[in-house]
C-alpha cells in the first residue's frame, strides 16, 4: 500500500500538541506582526489547518486569553516563592511578558469593555499584593509603595511599548522607561 508522504492525521491524540503549536505560533507572529496578523498565517506557522485553530480558539480574543493564561501560570509560580526577591522577579517577568505579548494586551484592552467577566486585572493585583509586602519587609522596596503604584508603572511601561513606532526603538524605550521608574518609590 502506498504511503501518503504527508503528515499523518493523528486526530484527538494530537490535540494538546496542536493547541500548544498554535499558541507558540501566535506568540511569535503577533510579536512580529501585531494583533491583526491573519489567523490563517498562525495556523500555517503552527502546521495545522484553520479548522484545528478554530476548534481550539473560536475567536482571536480566545487566543489572546489563552496566551494570558500561560503568562499568568508563569507569574503565579514566581509569586508563590516565599523569598523576598520574588517581587523583583515578578516585576521583571511582567515587563518581559508585556513586551512579548503587547499585541495580546492590545486585543484585550480593546475587548475589555465588552468582556466584563475577565479577571486578569484582579489576578495581577493579587500576585503583586502577595509579593510586595515581603519585598518591603526585607527592605528591597520602600514601605510607601502600593500595589496600585506598581500596576500604574506597569501600565506606563505598556504605554511605551504600544506607542513605539520603529521596532528597533522598542528595547531602548522600555529600558529608558524602566530607568525612570527605578527612581519611583518601588524601583
Amino acid at each position: 500500500m502506498p504511503s501518503s508522504g504527508g503528515r499523518v492525521n493523528r486526530g484527538p491524540a494530537a490535540a494538546s500538541e496542536n493547541r500548544q503549536a498554535i499558541l507558540d505560533a501566535a506568540r511569535r507572529l503577533f510579536t512580529e506582526r501585531g494583533y491583526r496578523v491573519p489567523l490563517s498565517a498562525i495556523a500555517k506557522d503552527a502546521g495545522v489547518g484553520q479548522g484545528v485553530l478554530y476548534r481550539h480558539f473560536p475567536t482571536r480574543l480566545d487566543l489572546a486569553f489563552a496566551v494570558f493564561e500561560e503568562n499568568f501560570a508563569q507569574l503565579e509560580v514566581i509569586a508563590a516563592d516565599p523569598d523576598a526577591g520574588a517581587f523583583g522577579r515578578l516585576w521583571e517577568r511582567m515587563v518581559h511578558l508585556t513586551v512579548e505579548s503587547a499585541a495580546f494586551v492590545e486585543m484585550v484592552v480593546d475587548a475589555r469593555r465588552s468582556t466584563t467577566e475577565y479577571t486578569g486585572g484582579e489576578r495581577l493585583h493579587a500576585l503583586v499584593g502577595a509579593t510586595l509586602p515581603r519585598a518591603q519587609a526585607a527592605g528591597l522596596v520602600p514601605v510607601g509603595a502600593t500595589v496600585d503604584d506598581v500596576l500604574l508603572a506597569h501600565r506606563m511601561v505598556y504605554g511605551v511599548i504600544a506607542t513605539v513606532v520603529a521596532p528597533a526603538d522598542l528595547a531602548p524605550a522600555v529600558e529608558r522607561a524602566l530607568h525612570l521608574l527605578r527612581r519611583a518609590p518601588f524601583g
